[in-house]
């Protein structure tokens, strides 16, 4: 059997639907789904995200194989065991899972035939081995552990995994129902974000809270071994008999009811946030030890939706003794699934053969594998929509206009180049500003992302200047690691101080604990570091760093380009919307710049109005 050279990968159906395609180990294209449809998270078939994949074969060559990210049989076990097991308590989900198990059985074969009419070059992997596979095959290591935790594939919630060379071997799991992500996923339900959406407002909520619930959690809701091993006590959850992850006995145990959206977030659901992320932490520090032990390696990759938990994955990095690397897939939720088929049907045939770049450096390419437009499709949608726009006369020119117009306090739409695969926005469809001004946290909160004023911003800092500034990993190009802003750039009263006088609102709080960059450092001082080199060789790079030339500041605010509700801007047109949706004060957009303040007034007229979806 021959090794298929272009392998698309397509993972779909749940949440975050993507495509990637692979060169054998090369990773040629990948985007989600979300970005072409412009609906967040969007599970449905990604037809644009394959179009735009195929689309970057060579000339003259064809797809040698698909690999679907799961196994649909596997699958609709799972759902129909639960099922009839949790009968008739779980009728009001019957619904649903019939539908699921319709496009499981009948409409994805037919979905994947048309994209490949040959079912000999049509595989399925399964959930885990493909996140297992997206973590391992583009790392930097020849072998290493892999840790894949999410909410749930087929039948699997967690694995250990070791990779070695051009092989994954499968070592422990966790089944359902018991899973760490579904865990999670009713604690953020719990405090009034959406599942599957707002689990990082869990995340940035938790510094705010002390976890004083931690012992009832672990008592009464998740039973945890030494070895990282656990149970849910599942009269807790409904996510296998309902529409709702908690039961009402999750509110009764806690002291409190769910909260709705519409309510205060008081100092309860500070706590509770607190405390559920001390249980994750404990119990991902716990799996990454027995992933180490039970593979005697010294590496450790990870993927899955846990995996995008950076206070839990710097547990793992700050504590776990005998760890020399770490190395976790920065599209590690559904999406990275696609990859990860991808790159393991890539792998099967070769009986010796290997085919892992000679490189081991990061395969993943910065995560920057989508789309890019040229010029002229840029300037053709700035012509059409009448938008006024300079043309500085070189790309150095280009970035010192850039980083004079953050030094005056501008805040900076920047898209540039292929798009971002993954959630997270890493300079080429980002949000930049100064970090250094007081309000600017509030600012682009509430006048351009239109969000709660308590949310934190990362920054985009340079490599070379990071261990000056924070303690911690400062090497996290994927920003999901977290560091500590060194003391001497810390101001205002601590978070203890802040509610002893009568603080306690998470915005109120937030304002209170200040700092030198303010608005990239969170209520306990942590920032979710992305580090890039002044020679990287990106735009972003070269702004940041005509930045610190001129202002002596080596970071920047760095977001995703969207608001609340909506993906990561994918063309030119979403750029230009968002751009003028918003109160942007400046688009650097391909080679050119729009100012608003040089704009029709109109421009202005217009930013504000336009109402968003929550998150």
């Amino acid at each position: 059997m021959h090794a298929p050279r272009f392998v698309l990968g397509i993972s779909a159906l749940f949440h975050d639907s993507a495509a990637a395609l692979v060169d054998g180990a090369t990773i040629v294209a990948a985007a989600q789904e979300e970005r072409f449809s412009r609906r967040k998270a969007d599970s449905a078939f990604p037809g644009r995200a394959i179009e735009y994949c195929l689309s970057q074969l060579p000339a003259g060559a064809g797809l040698d194989a698909v690999a679907f990210y799961e196994n649909p049989r596997l699958k609709m076990d799972r759902i129909v065991e639960t099922a009839v097991a949790n009968a008739p308590r779980g009728a009001v989900i019957w619904p649903q899972a019939l539908r699921t198990l319709f496009e499981l059985d009948t409409s994805l074969p037919a979905r994947l035939c048309g994209v490949l009419d040959d079912p000999s070059r049509i595989h399925f992997t399964t959930h885990h081995r493909s996140h297992a596979a997206s973590a391992f095959y583009p790392s930097p290591f020849d072998s290493a552990a892999v840790l894949v935790v999410d909410g749930v594939g087929e039948w699997s919630t967690t694995s250990i995994w070791q990779g070695s060379g051009d092989r994954l071997h499968p070592v422990r799991e966790v089944r359902f129902p018991h899973s760490l992500g579904l865990f999670y996923s009713a604690f953020t339900q719990y405090c009034g974000f959406k599942v599957n959406s707002g689990e990082y407002k869990l995340m940035g909520l938790a510094p705010f809270g002390r976890p004083v619930y931690r012992k009832k959690i672990c008592d009464e809701i998740i039973d945890v071994k030494p070895d990282g091993s656990f149970a849910l006590n599942l009269k807790y959850f409904e996510f296998h008999t309902g529409a709702s992850t908690v039961s009402p006995l999750f509110g009764i145990l806690l002291g409190q009811p769910v909260r709705l959206p519409s309510e205060p977030l008081t100092q309860h659901f500070m706590d509770v946030a607190a405390s559920a992320q001390a249980v994750i932490n404990d119990v991902m520090q716990a799996l990454a030890v027995s992933a180490l032990r039970l593979t005697d390696m010294r590496h450790l990759c990870m993927a899955g939706g846990v995996a995008l938990n950076c206070v839990a994955n710097t547990a793992i990095w700050r504590n776990v003794t005998g760890l020399n690397g770490l190395w976790i897939q920065p599209a590690a939720s559904d999406a990275g699934g696609a990859l990860g088929a991808a790159l393991e049907v890539a792998r099967r045939g070769l009986p010796s053969r290997p085919i892992r770049p000679v490189s081991r450096g990061d395969a993943m390419n910065g995560a920057l594998l989508g789309p890019r437009y040229s010029y002229a499709e840029i300037e053709a949608v700035l012509r059409h929509r009448g938008i006024p726009f300079e043309a500085p006369v070189d790309e150095g020119s280009l970035c010192q206009a850039a980083a004079a117009a953050l030094g005056n306090g501008s805040i900076v739409g920047h898209f540039d180049g292929r798009m971002e695969f993954g959630p997270r926005a890493l300079g080429n469809r980002s949000i930049l500003a100064d970090p250094r001004p007081d309000g600017t946290l509030q600012r682009v909160n509430r006048q351009i992302k239109f969000r709660e004023g308590w949310r934190p911003f990362a920054p985009v800092v340079l490599a070379e200047e990071a261990a000056h500034y924070f303690d911690g990993p400062t090497d996290s190009p994927y920003m999901l690691l977290l560091s500590e802003l060194k003391e001497q750039f810390r101001s205002g009263p601590s978070l203890g101080e802040a509610r002893s006088i009568g603080t306690y609102l998470p915005a109120d709080l937030q304002q209170a604990v200040t700092s030198a960059f303010g608005a990239i450092s969170h209520v306990d001082y942590t920032s979710r570091l992305q580090t890039l080199s002044r020679h990287s060789g990106s735009r972003v790079g070269a702004i940041l760093a005509a930045f610190h030339e001129l202002t002596g500041c080596p970071m920047l605010l760095n977001t995703s380009f969207n608001v609340r509700g909506e993906p990561i801007v994918c063309s030119p047109d979403d750029a230009v919307g968002c751009f003028l949706d918003t109160h942007l004060d400046v688009l650097v957009i391909g080679p050119f710049i729009v100012r608003k303040q040089a704009g029709a007034a109109w421009m202005n007229k217009k930013a504000g109005r336009r109402k968003f979806d929550a998150d």
